[in-house]
């Protein structure tokens, strides 16, 4: 066999290698165009035009976006100031509570491990449902609501606070659910890298002279687990900003007291099923994808790999 029919024979068995590829990712593919980019520029085009659901969508240029920044007081007052604070901190706090537990899950017995592992993630799993069920209850405004009971059974108050009426302790309580439950998928995917880092790195750093655990998740396991660092910093972005209802579920009320806690998402849904201003709607959701973007790109500068 000479060179030429080496190099066709390599060449033939290459593609197929690629045909292979492609027929394993087109089922994706195909459902990821249509239900995300398709979605997604669909809603682009509709933040240009004035839809109400019903008759055709009608072009009025940037009109959306210029109402939206100069005219939307509820926008620019409540629920984009309210996002972006509820982002920087359920975010990034949630993002290390749920690497500090992660890593302390490691250290136990497997049997113990993966017990708490289900008990701290299945907080994420519930939904507005169950918040209103057990957080309303506990910080309900009359004498049944447990902190006040027991506030009111001490003698420390003399009559029930309004936990749930007030626009400060509205927010607290909000940030506090959602630290509550932000041990999703991002916390599962970081307690596998952790589990998964080679052990003789550890014992190889400790003979060249590394003194503690905390040298040793500085120098070895989170540069181990970039990946799972990284998936974990974009599930806690997506999670953070589509965050809608949490509010409206712990007050019983929507729009919320005074708009305390009014996310984008929320100012979204209103717009777009209670109002039924699609077009509008497709603007606070083009404007949100605009906010997710700019905290992927910085998520992705702290995490991006040295290769």
């Amino acid at each position: 066999m000479n060179k030429s029919q080496v190099i066709s024979k390599d060449n033939k068995a290459r593609n197929r290698r690629f045909n292979t590829a492609y027929l394993f990712i087109g089922p994706y593919a195909i459902i990821f165009l249509i239900f995300v980019v398709l979605l997604i520029l669909i809603s682009f085009l509709l933040s240009f035009a004035y839809y109400d659901g019903v008759n055709m969508p009608r072009f009025i240029g940037l009109t959306n976006y210029v109402t939206l920044f100069t005219q939307d007081l509820d926008f620019m007052q409540s629920a984009l100031p309210n996002t972006i604070k509820y982002a920087l901190i359920v975010g990034p706090v949630g993002y290390m509570l749920a690497f500090f537990l992660a890593w302390v899950l490691a250290q136990l017995p497997r049997r113990f491990r993966n017990v708490a592992a289900i008990i701290l993630y299945s907080p994420s799993l519930t939904g507005s449902v169950l918040i209103s069920v057990v957080w309303k209850a506990m910080f309900s405004g009359d004498s049944r609501g447990y902190i006040n009971y027991l506030l009111l059974s001490w003698g420390i108050v003399n009559e029930p606070l309004q936990f749930l009426q007030d626009k400060t302790t509205i927010f607290i309580i909000m940030v506090f659910v959602g630290l509550w439950s932000s041990m999703g998928i991002g916390f599962l995917a970081m307690l596998s890298g952790i589990l998964n880092t080679n052990r003789e790195i550890y014992e190889a750093a400790y003979v060249d002279g590394m003194k503690n655990r905390f040298q040793e998740i500085i120098y070895i396991t989170i540069p181990s687990m970039r990946p799972q660092m990284m998936f974990g910093a974009v599930m806690a972005i997506v999670s953070t900003f589509n965050s809608a209802g949490l509010a409206s579920a712990l007050t019983g009320a929507s729009p919320t007291p005074q708009l305390a806690g009014w996310l984008i998402s929320d100012h979204m849904q209103d717009y777009a099923f209670s109002r039924m201003e699609m077009g509008y709607a497709s603007s606070l959701s083009v404007v949100l994808l605009m906010l997710v973007l700019v905290f992927y790109f910085v998520a992705n500068h702290l995490f991006k790999s040295d290769d």
